[in-house]
């Protein structure tokens, strides 16, 4: 089993920045790609950032290339998700996933085990 905690989740004024982290713990090699995941109030989840822990390699959605960031520090098993030029649109519950898989993946069937989310407001 993955434990996946995330944090950094607030108010944000619209053009601006904010952080969030997934912390990673249990049994964690079986995590070898992390995502971020968002779902606004009364749309599906849609996928926004992945990243694997060996390698780097990163995918991200088109609605937030180039203004997200996703990273890892793999000594504490932790992944964040940058965001910067906020746009109202970026509203959302935001969720830390992990998969087994060995590339990064956008498919949301393709991670095994969530994160409870955490929420970011963009305020106008």
């Amino acid at each position: 089993q993955v434990q996946l905690v995330e944090s950094g989740g607030g108010l944000a004024q619209a053009g601006g920045s904010l952080r969030v982290s997934c912390v990673a713990s249990g049994r964690t090699s079986s995590a070898r790609v992390m995502g971020w995941f968002r779902q606004h109030p009364g749309k599906e989840r849609e996928f926004v950032a992945a990243i694997d822990w060996d390698g780097g390699a990163t995918d991200y959605a088109e609605s937030v290339k180039d203004r997200f960031t996703i990273s890892r520090d793999n000594a504490k098993n932790t992944v964040y998700l940058q965001m910067e030029s906020l746009k109202s649109d970026d509203t959302s519950v935001y969720y830390c996933a992990a998969s087994s898989l060995v590339v990064v993946t956008s498919s949301e069937g393709n991670y095994d085990y969530w994160g409870q989310g955490t929420r970011v407001i963009v305020s106008s």
